[in-house]
C-alpha cells in the first residue's frame, strides 16, 4: 500500500520472517549468495548429527541434516539482509507435509511437533525422511517468491516487546495504522510450537517455556487482560492523533462477545478516544494439526475488530 511500516515480535522467527518480507534484497544478490555457500559447503562431523539425537536423524535424511547444519552456522541473518531473507526461505521449508517444497519427514507446516511424539508417529508408520537437496529447494523457493516483485519500501523491524516502542519514538513517527494479532488467551505457545524453527536460528535442539516469551500463552484471565490493557497503553504512545487499529483475537469458546465487549472496554487505557468501527468473526474449520492430535481443539473462531482513534 506504500505505507512505511515498522513492526516489532519478541519471538525470533517472526522477527526473521517480517524482516526478511519487508527488506526483501534484489534476487540475483541472493541466487549469488546461495551459489557461494554451496560452493563453500562442507558436511558437519558425524559426531554432530549423532549428537542431536533420535528426532533429527528421522526427521532429515543424511545429506539434507548436514546441509542444515552447515547453514545454521554460516548464515549471518542478524546482521545480513541478505542471509536474513535465505533464513527465511529455509524456515518456510523446514518442515511440513512430504511434498518436494519441504525438507522434513511428514510433519505440519505451521508447527513443530514434540520430538518424542514426531518419532513415534513417523516409526508407527515407517515413514523415512526424504532425500532433499536444501539449495537445489531453495532455489525453486526463490524463483516462486519473486513471482511478484517485492515492495518498493523498507520497514523497520525490531526484535523487542512492542511495549517498549515508545522508547525508540524518535526513530519514527507517529502511527496511523495499526495491524496486530496480540497471543490468543489459552491457545498456543509459540516458542513451544515452532522450537524447530527457532532451533535454526540458534536454539536449542529441544522445545523451550517461557525463555523467549512470557506472553506466550496465558491461563489466567486476569494476567492477559493485563497484558491486553499494556498493548492499548502502548498504542496511546505512538498512535498519530487520528488513527485507525485493526485487532486479531481467538480462542476456543464459542462466546465472541465477551472478546469484542473486553477488548473495546481495556482500550480507555489509552487515553484516546476510541470508537469501535466494525467486527466479524470467523470460524476456523482445517487446522493441520487434526491430522497429528486428534482430538484437540485448539483455537474455533477468530474475531476481526476494527477502531477508530481520536
Amino acid at each position: 500500500m506504500g505505507r512505511n511500516a515498522v513492526a516489532s515480535d519478541l519471538n525470533p522467527v517472526a522477527f526473521c520472517l517480517t524482516r526478511a518480507k519487508t527488506n526483501a534484497p534484489a534476487i540475483a544478490t541472493v541466487r549469488h549468495r546461495l551459489t557461494a555457500l554451496e560452493r563453500h559447503f562442507a558436511p558437519p562431523k558425524e559426531s554432530q548429527c549423532q549428537e542431536l539425537g533420535a528426532f533429527f536423524r528421522l526427521a532429515y535424511s543424511r545429506q539434507t541434516l548436514g546441509q542444515l547444519l552447515y547453514l545454521r552456522d554460516h548464515l549471518k541473518w542478524r546482521e545480513s539482509r541478505v542471509d536474513c531473507f535465505v533464513a527465511a526461505l529455509i524456515l518456510g521449508s523446514l518442515h511440513g507435509q512430504r511434498s518436494p517444497s519441504y525438507f522434513s519427514n511428514q510433519m505440519p507446516r505451521t508447527i513443530s511437533t514434540k520430538p518424542r511424539y514426531s518419532v513415534k508417529f513417523w516409526r508407527l508408520r515407517g515413514l523415512r525422511p526424504p532425500i532433499r537437496d536444501v539449495f537445489e529447494v531453495l532455489r525453486r523457493q526463490l524463483t516462486y517468491r519473486y513471482e511478484t516483485p517485492p515492495p518498493p519500501g523498507r520497514a523497520a523491524v525490531w526484535q523487542m516487546d512492542m511495549r517498549e516502542l515508545p522508547r525508540l519514538q524518535a526513530k519514527f513517527p507517529r502511527c496511523s495504522c495499526v495491524i496486530t494479532s496480540p497471543p490468543y488467551f489459552d491457545v498456543t505457545r509459540f516458542e513451544e510450537d515452532q522450537w524447530l524453527r527457532l532451533w535454526f536460528l540458534g536454539g536449542p535442539p529441544k522445545p523451550t517455556y517461557r525463555q523467549v516469551s512470557r506472553d506466550d500463552r496465558h491461563s489466567s484471565l486476569t494476567a492477559y487482560w493485563r497484558m491486553i490493557t499494556d498493548m492499548w497503553r502502548t498504542l496511546g504512545l505512538v498512535l498519530a492523533p487520528r488513527a485507525e487499529v485493526v485487532i486479531r483475537l481467538g480462542g476456543r469458546a464459542s462466546v465472541t462477545e465477551h472478546l469484542v465487549n473486553a477488548l473495546t472496554g481495556s482500550a480507555a487505557v489509552s487515553r484516546r478516544r476510541v470508537k469501535l468501527v466494525s467486527c466479524e468473526v470467523s470460524e476456523i474449520r482445517k487446522r493441520q494439526t487434526g491430522a497429528f492430535r486428534p482430538g484437540s481443539k485448539g483455537c474455533l473462531r477468530e474475531v476481526d475488530c476494527h477502531f477508530s482513534l481520536s
